[in-house]
């Protein structure tokens, strides 16, 4: 039996395997409660986290991927450290994305980018991932198996972000292929806590859009990119090129990885409960809802940080200024004061959602809209196409007794493989 009051988050291999109970052993301590390890308040409680979300004043996204690494650049001095932040903010990781912005910054960024997913936009793409996801699934279905995350999950993913942010067709097979989604099952674009990985997707991605819009902006073209070219500030100004690229692109490194997971997931529950196949096929306008149980029971995004930027309470509990909070998206999306039953994968959940597998607030995840397509759009393919799809037991063991790996991060929860069998509808 583990001793989970001496188990670190942060570092324990069987934990980053399966962190629920381990979410639970936080909970029984409250829903705000200082892990032993790094110092670090752990947050396990819906409203907590939503909470936590919102109050923009009283805690910074600044370091909203790394958490407690590295440390802070500096050490926090009184009841209101905002200035500290801002003098510091350039030595936090990827202080140049809007994930880790702060007001007023991060209005302005954003702003930039609801200028590209514009209705009409999504809609456009929309119809293009039908086309893909039959594209796709051509690639493997008479093999009557494949493995899901290489052959199917992360194509699509990634094309399916090529063409939403206009990319060339002649360069879309180059990304698939410098972006891990190529032929190569198992392969993997690096995780963005800081896995070493001999690609980092947001230089490439950055170097690549830097190329199309300064293009653009010399020649400009009635086209997605064009518009990107031509984006201005609610104010008039007009951004600098990096400030145009760098909303897009980690939309883009960010939606590749965690709608990967997302199909991933549903698909293996497909597997494991292949009642839902036939439920589903009779009732598609269950689909939303399905996929929306598959994000809350298996949040891609485990946890999520912030810091205290001004001493104050969360759920009661004081919070120095300097503290770095574990939001655990993973934890709140099952708290039984929430969710009913909140381990049982119900389709039929009438609060499902509520869930904040996308975050909440300012920083929601821009690119939320787009993932519950892709994952409505592939489960309707599937089913359409495919009978009795099945997991793989010489791969993943009988069922009652699967053995599936995820990857070993503190930040993400995804399947490392997926293998699954079928028949299909000819």
């Amino acid at each position: 039996m583990t001793d989970l009051a001496a188990v670190d988050y942060f570092s324990d291999p069987v934990v980053a395997q399966d962190p629920y109970e381990y979410y639970e052993y936080l909970r029984s301590r409250g829903p705000v409660f200082t892990e032993p390890h790094h110092g670090v308040v752990a947050v396990t409680g819906y409203q907590e986290v939503m909470a936590a979300f919102k109050d923009t004043d009283a805690f910074s996204a600044v370091n909203a991927i790394g958490g407690p690494f590295p440390p802070l650049p500096f050490e926090p001095e009184g009841d209101d450290i905002t200035e500290q932040i801002e003098a510091h903010r350039h030595e936090f990781p990827i202080f140049e994305h809007m994930v880790v912005m702060d007001p007023p910054q991060h209005e302005r960024a954003r702003s930039l980018l609801s200028k590209l997913l514009t209705p009409r936009r999504l809609k456009e793409n929309e119809d293009y991932m039908w086309q893909l996801a039959d594209h796709q699934l051509d690639e493997f279905i008479a093999n009557g198996r494949c493995e899901f995350l290489g052959e199917y999950a992360k194509p699509f993913a990634t094309l399916a972000i090529t063409d939403l942010l206009g990319v060339p067709e002649e360069d879309r097979a180059e990304f698939r292929l410098a972006l891990g989604a190529g032929k190569q099952p198992g392969s993997r674009v690096g995780a963005l806590d800081g896995e070493p990985v001999g690609l980092n997707p947001l230089q490439y991605l950055d170097d690549k859009f830097s190329g199309y819009i300064a293009e653009r902006r010399r020649q400009p073209r009635a086209d997605v990119l064009g518009g990107m070219a031509s984006a201005t500030y609610p104010d008039g100004s007009v951004p600098e090129l990096l400030e145009v690229v760098r909303p897009a692109t980690f939309l883009f490194a960010a939606g590749q990885e965690t709608v990967t997971k997302l199909l991933s997931a549903a698909v293996q529950t497909l597997g494991d409960r292949p009642e839902f196949q036939q439920r589903l096929r009779e009732n598609p306008a269950e689909i939303p809802a399905f996929i929306e149980e598959a994000l809350r029971i298996q949040s891609p995004t485990k946890i999520d940080f912030r810091l205290a930027r001004k001493t104050t309470t969360l759920g009661g509990v004081p919070i120095k200024a300097g503290t770095v909070l574990m939001l655990c998206l993973g934890a709140a999306n099952r708290d039984p004061r929430k969710f009913s039953d909140p381990d049982q994968f119900r389709i039929d959940r009438p609060n499902v959602r509520e869930h904040i597998a996308f975050g909440r607030g300012i920083h929601t995840c821009a690119g939320a809209p787009l993932a519950r397509v892709e994952g409505q759009i592939t489960v309707r393919r599937l089913l359409d196409r495919m009978r009795d799809i099945a997991i793989s037991e010489a791969a993943h063991g009988p069922a009652g007794n699967r053995i599936y790996r995820y990857e070993p991060t503190f930040l993400l929860r995804g399947l490392t493989e997926l293998r699954i069998e079928f028949t299909t509808t000819g």
